[in-house]
């Protein structure tokens, strides 16, 4: 009998333990690099939910729904299109026709490739409104001790400047933050530092893939990122640049390239963060 009761006790006491670790685990947060060679694609997981940040080139929608599947992904939140350049709406288009979409967020900007016009259908088709993506707009999300806002665009840019209308989306979990550039580029970085919304962050997605048009030295320097992710592939531009490198390397962030890396997944617990990378 002393025997059974001791065995109870160890039954009840793991039990608990593993409740505990389940319930810790449900309060993480998870951010997904997906690796679609030259361009975009973001899962956060929040608890519930998932938001995914752009969807890769035309021809990338598949490989981001599979993806998305082997995360057990059936339902998006929120799908943001941070720009309407073709490397980052390409594959939106088919993600939003294959999966239960809840809500679109995309800067007030528009463009005339047959990418972006396929955006727009598949948004149609589903019977969704776009949501204007801009400071101070926020994605309500009920996960705890976690907030998405919107940083940029700040203002409006002329319209053959689609970079820097980037939508700037700033995740916080708790004491770890991260910052989801797009391709915005100097203007753009500039405008965000003028006011005041740039925090130190925990994790950089590099704007622009490491190009020179963004990436500037103050824009770095305040943002200071413990980890930075340049989300590249094989390309003709010399993407990332050396200069890029050479500042992340200056304010020793853990530099991390989908190019040689795969997909890079961050998971935060709200007060320290893991990676780990799979190709």
């Amino acid at each position: 009998m002393k025997n059974l009761k001791v065995l109870f006790v160890t039954v009840l006491f793991l039990s608990l333990f593993t409740g505990i670790k389940t319930a810790e685990a449900a309060n993480d947060v998870k951010v997904h690099f997906i690796n679609v060679g030259q361009g975009d694609s973001i899962l956060i997981q929040t608890g519930n939910e998932n938001i995914l940040i752009d969807g890769g080139g035309k021809g990338k929608g598949d490989e981001v729904v599979a993806y998305l599947n082997k995360q057990k992904v059936k339902t998006l939140n929120a799908v943001v299109s941070t720009h309407p350049d073709a490397d980052h709406v390409g594959g939106l288009a088919y993600v939003i026709k294959t999966l239960t979409v809840k809500s679109v967020y995309a800067p007030k900007v528009s463009h005339t490739t047959q990418a972006y016009k396929d955006f727009l259908t598949s948004v149609k088709k589903k019977k969704l409104k776009i949501k204007t993506a801009k400071t101070g707009v926020e994605i309500i999300t009920k996960a705890k001790n976690t907030s998405m806002d919107f940083i940029a665009p700040v203002k409006d840019y002329a319209k053959s400047d689609l970079n820097n209308w980037s939508a700037v989306l700033l995740l916080k979990h708790d004491k770890k933050t991260f910052l989801f550039t797009g391709d915005a580029e100097e203007k753009s970085e500039q405008d965000m530092l003028a006011k005041k919304l740039v925090p130190r962050v925990d994790v950089l997605k590099v704007g622009h893939h490491g190009a020179n048009t963004s990436s500037t030295a103050a824009f770095i320097n305040k943002a200071k990122p413990k980890y930075a992710v340049i989300s590249v592939g094989k390309n003709g531009y010399g993407h990332p640049t050396s200069t890029v490198v050479k500042r992340l390397n200056s304010i020793k962030a853990k530099t991390y390239r989908t190019d040689k890396s795969g997909n890079i997944i961050f998971t935060s617990t709200g007060k320290q963060i893991n990676v780990k990378t799979v190709k």
